[in-house]
């Protein structure tokens, strides 16, 4: 049975952020003192915790703090509630953040299909959605908005990146382990496109429910399948359980079979160890060493959150803020059709981020890596774990404007 949401129990578990505000009627008229206000729907403490959850709040602090800690004269104040990664619930919030409690712009959404339904809500009430934890292409496809912007990564580059590498390399024949819901089906989508055009056949899939704890029937399945690669559209805790799990089934002793981790975040590597990640390639805008400004930004964050460093959910989140922040600054207002043009009319620059353009889509044109984990010798210090192979530019990385099939496209 659904739990049931209702006005009581949902202001108390949003209350912990912020202090209540003025009822709709009061908010115009302390339009001028009351905060400006960004909501977080997370997973606080689900599957996707560690790679998003409390540390989007940080990051997105961080950007606050960077930014001068208040736009228009008004402070910037930051909310969070856990979406638990259903779409009632997250939708729920958005709505309630909205309608009572005048938040002006919404964010992360963790699971795809909890993206997807804030993001119909942000269309509605016409609030910006700085989308940064959901990773379905979708977003700035079929489903777009003209108030939402995807910052960080998608289905589509993450798939393209690894599964065009790992093809051309000779692993021509795929099997896909899948998470059953929007995001899992959209990245086996896009790497089965990625595969099939650079000459590879999929052979087969198996779909996963979410939060699954038993991997074996899916590793034996895999591997009577024959084939060379075994590509996990899975994230969060259940990447983490499916490659121990394959470790110990030693799916890939002899080397017969390689397995692709499609989304791979540095929170993830940490937990499973790595000597156990040793060689595993993956595509990510992001990597706390890959640059002076970013080893700046990794060590402020691990003040706070001190178990990982950032990954690119977390960097994401921090360029959406400041973002988002310049064009309220820029054009006077919380109003999300001037700032949404801003945003998209000007280009972003921050800690990871240089002359970075969003598209019509919605579509932040990040530049994407290509990513090896070195051998464990090879660290250098306790988070070192990644070499770069490949350095892909934004219009390699990304799906092509005219084929998202998103509406605000004009053929």
């Amino acid at each position: 049975m659904k739990p049931t949401i209702n006005r009581r129990s949902m202001l108390k578990a949003t209350a912990a952020s912020t202090p209540f505000l003025a009822a709709p009627g009061l908010l115009k008229a302390q339009s001028t003192s009351r905060p400006v206000q960004l909501g977080l729907v997370s997973d606080m403490g689900g599957p996707f915790r560690d790679v998003g959850g409390p540390g989007q709040r940080v990051a997105a602090e961080l950007a606050i703090q960077d930014f001068g800690g208040s736009v228009l004269g008004r402070p910037v104040v930051v909310r969070q509630a856990d979406g638990q990664n259903r779409a009632d619930i997250s939708s729920q919030i958005a709505r309630e953040w909205i309608d009572r409690e005048g938040v002006d712009a919404l964010g992360d959404g963790a699971a795809s299909s909890a993206g997807l339904a804030i993001q119909e809500v942000c269309r509605e009430r016409k609030r910006i959605y700085l989308c940064t934890g959901p990773a379905t292409s979708d977003m700035t496809g079929s489903r777009c908005s003209p108030y939402g912007i995807q910052f960080g990564y998608d289905t589509y580059a993450l798939s393209h990146g690894t599964a065009t590498a790992l093809t051309k390399a000779g692993g021509d024949t795929w099997f896909f382990i899948t998470s059953d819901y929007a995001f899992g089906h959209a990245l086996e989508r896009d790497a089965s496109n990625a595969v099939r055009n650079n000459n590879g056949r999929v052979v087969g899939a198996v779909r996963v429910p979410l939060n699954s704890s038993d991997w074996s029937s899916y590793l034996i399945r895999a591997r009577a399948s024959g084939a060379k690669v075994v590509g996990l559209a899975i994230a969060g805790t259940d990447l983490q359980n499916c490659v121990k799990q394959a470790s110990e089934f030693g799916l890939t002793r002899g080397g017969r079979i390689r397995m692709a981790t499609l989304l791979v975040q540095i929170p993830d590597i940490v937990s499973l160890g790595h000597q156990t990640c040793e060689g595993m390639v993956f595509t990510d805008s992001f990597y706390w060493d890959m640059s002076d400004r970013a080893r700046a930004f990794s060590q402020r964050f691990m003040q706070r959150i001190t178990q990982h460093p950032p990954g690119l959910q977390h960097a994401g989140v921090y360029g959406a803020t400041f973002h988002w922040l310049k064009g309220i600054q820029a054009t006077g207002t919380t109003e999300a059709e001037p700032v949404v043009a801003w945003m998209k009319a000007n280009p972003m620059n921050d800690f990871y981020n240089d002359n970075i353009r969003v598209r019509e889509d919605g579509r932040a044109m990040h530049r994407m890596y290509l990513w090896q984990v070195k051998p464990p010798a090879e660290a250098k210090s306790r988070f070192d774990f990644c070499n770069l192979v490949a350095n892909i530019s934004p219009d390699e990385a990304w799906r092509p404007l005219n084929e998202g099939g998103c509406p605000l496209i004009q053929s």
